[in-house]
């Protein structure tokens, strides 16, 4: 855990106006105050440097798709594809000739043979299956297949992308539920993946799709970590953050707690895995500067919520809990199961 010297608790108490504590530090003595969050993330949060682990991408991201088309890279065996051009052609019959583009099932149509499936087969076993098959047919079946044109799709792409304003770069945005559309690619589900992370699934589906593809992903716009502050605050909402924030913090967003705040039971939800996460946290013991104080720090999309003072029971508190939401709006899956893990007492 890191710590936090009074100077920094003063700055937030000062941004706290009109909040009654009983400071317990002597005039002109230094605090150190530790640092905490949920235990689960305790690990690796809050950082030492002030920032986020890493970006996650979420819904509203928009992502810079940047192409790089190298013109030729040898491959150790040519394998015939869909949008590749197939030609077959017979020596002894080239009546029976076809040109073909293979189709999206990944397959051809020949004479009297019908059908054939050429989808990741090389030229020399193509060639061989078809003069197994003619066998039956003609009586020297000597055939030979070229490809005369490949990755037809590819070659449009080039030409969109020289063509278009943004030149070998296309904006993509992820939609809400986290999925976004690559060029060629198709969709992929990339919501609380780093950009790295998917960067490397992308080039390994282009590469595949035509050697010598690859892109770079960039952050063109980002939709915006936020924390949602609701309960005994003067301007409830949804707070967007740059960094990580602390709960005086978060408050301070929300312009400050009313009088009616219950500062010693203040609580905070989180999700975690496939259910979300309360805790109840004692704020008026951290501005007070008491023994064992924590500041508590918190991640994107985490929700702070501040009871009115004499609710008796945690019954009480989610009963108020869920009326904001509704009130607001806000769906976060409440009617999920909901873990209330005291980590700090109330």
């Amino acid at each position: 855990m890191k710590r936090h010297g009074f100077a920094h608790f003063l700055g937030v108490f000062v941004l706290l106006s009109g909040c009654v504590v009983d400071p317990k530090v002597p005039p002109g003595k230094e605090i150190e105050l530790e640092t905490t969050t949920f235990s689960f993330d305790q690990e690796i949060y809050p950082t030492s440097s002030g920032l986020f682990p890493n970006y996650r991408l979420a819904p509203g991201d928009v992502l810079d798709v940047l192409f790089k088309i190298g013109t030729w890279q040898q491959k150790e065996e040519f394998r015939l594809a869909v949008d590749h051009t197939i030609s077959v052609k017979f020596i002894n019959s080239p009546n029976l000739n076809e040109t073909q583009l293979v189709q999206p099932d990944g397959i051809i149509s020949l004479p009297y043979v019908g059908e054939v499936y050429v989808v990741n087969k090389s030229i020399k076993e193509l060639t061989k299956e078809l003069q197994d098959m003619y066998r039956a047919i003609l009586r020297y079946p000597e055939l030979y297949i070229i490809v005369p044109e490949f990755r037809s799709s590819i070659k449009e792409l080039k030409k969109d992308l020289h063509t278009a304003p943004r030149g070998l770069s296309r904006l993509v945005t992820i939609r809400p539920d986290g999925y976004v559309t690559f060029p060629l690619a198709g969709e992929f589900f990339v919501a609380d993946k780093t950009i790295p992370e998917v960067n490397e699934i992308l080039n390994k589906v282009y590469d595949d799709l035509h050697p010598g593809l690859h892109v770079d992903l960039f952050l063109e716009e980002h939709s915006g970590a936020l924390v949602y502050v609701m309960g005994e605050v003067a301007k409830p909402g949804a707070f967007k953050i740059q960094r990580p924030i602390t709960i005086p913090n978060a408050i301070t967003l929300a312009a400050g707690h009313t009088k009616f705040a219950a500062l010693e039971n203040v609580i905070v939800f989180r999700r975690h895995e496939n259910k979300i996460v309360g805790t109840s946290i004692d704020l008026r013991s951290t501005l007070s500067v008491e023994e064992q104080a924590n500041f508590f720090y918190l991640k994107p999309d985490d929700i702070v919520y501040l009871p009115k003072r004499n609710l008796a029971s945690i019954g009480d508190i989610m009963e108020d809990v869920g009326r904001a939401f509704l009130f607001r709006g806000w769906s976060i899956g409440l009617d999920g199961q909901l873990y209330v893990n005291p980590l700090i007492g109330r």
